[in-house]
């Protein structure tokens, strides 16, 4: 079975700001991935073409199954904390879990956001600049693989150091009675080290996944609890995002 973990920037390439729907299509088509992890999704947003980026990738992989849960609820400008109450069509940016096999049952976890402006200091800044976090979120997803059931656990956490080590064992609290084995995957927003000792799960691929045109820092993780085998991993890179896509091939125990 092969897991992908992939934050496509709503489906942008950093060097043109431009997003063509066909382009994440293609890319998730050569990733191949059986289970497949994204964030940074756009749901019906003017910057992606007002495409259901899910949805575009879902039919080009062809998933028998997946899920967009919102963290935020509107457009850039008018951004409110998603509630999971949304109609399905509206604008809306969170993450998504998407498969070829059927999930017998899904669970999504709410993230509070750091409740003050944090003070940033950003290149060829001299000051810092007062930065508001966002809502964040996280879906399982209990697989029925060929594997055995496998639960899946996608999330992207808060860019807030302090913060999202916080948010990361309220992750990990939320699906502590899950099925295992259990997948952890996503942008954490940090290193292997914290991911691994806040989690206390194994890390099964080690590569830098950011930033994609030179990666320097591995913040995008894959992380078991359980037995399962490891049979080939690696950092692909597309024609899209800011990040490269961890992918994992994973078989029997």
């Amino acid at each position: 079975m092969r897991l992908a973990t992939f934050n496509i920037l709503h489906g942008r390439h950093p060097a043109d700001d431009h997003v063509e729907p066909a382009r994440l299509a293609q890319a998730v088509r050569d990733l191949d991935a059986d289970v497949l992890a994204l964030q940074e999704v756009d749901r019906n947003q003017a910057r992606s073409a007002h495409a259901d980026l899910t949805a575009v990738a879902a039919e080009a992989m062809g998933a028998v199954d997946h899920r967009f849960v919102a963290a935020l609820h509107g457009s850039p400008a008018t951004w409110t904390a998603a509630t999971g109450d949304e109609q399905p069509d509206a604008a809306a940016y969170g993450i998504a879990l998407l498969t070829r096999y059927p999930v017998r049952a899904w669970q999504v976890v709410r993230l509070a956001p750091a409740p003050t402006p944090v003070p940033m200091w950003f290149r060829g800044s001299r000051l810092p600049t007062l930065v508001r976090d966002e809502p964040r979120v996280a879906v399982a997803a209990e697989v029925e693989s060929p594997l055995g059931c496998v639960t899946v656990v996608n999330t992207h956490l808060s860019f807030l150091r302090s913060w999202n080590r916080r948010q990361l064992r309220r992750v990990v609290a939320a699906v502590g009675t899950a099925p295992r084995p259990l997948v952890l995957v996503g942008d954490l927003n940090m290193g292997p080290a914290p991911a691994r000792a806040v989690t206390r799960l194994r890390p099964i691929a080690v590569h830098a996944t950011f930033p994609a045109d030179a990666p320097r820092e591995q913040i995008d993780h894959v992380l078991l609890d359980g037995q399962l085998g490891v049979t080939a991993t690696a950092a692909a890179r597309f024609p899209l995002s800011d990040h490269r896509a961890l992918v994992v091939d994973l078989a029997p125990g």
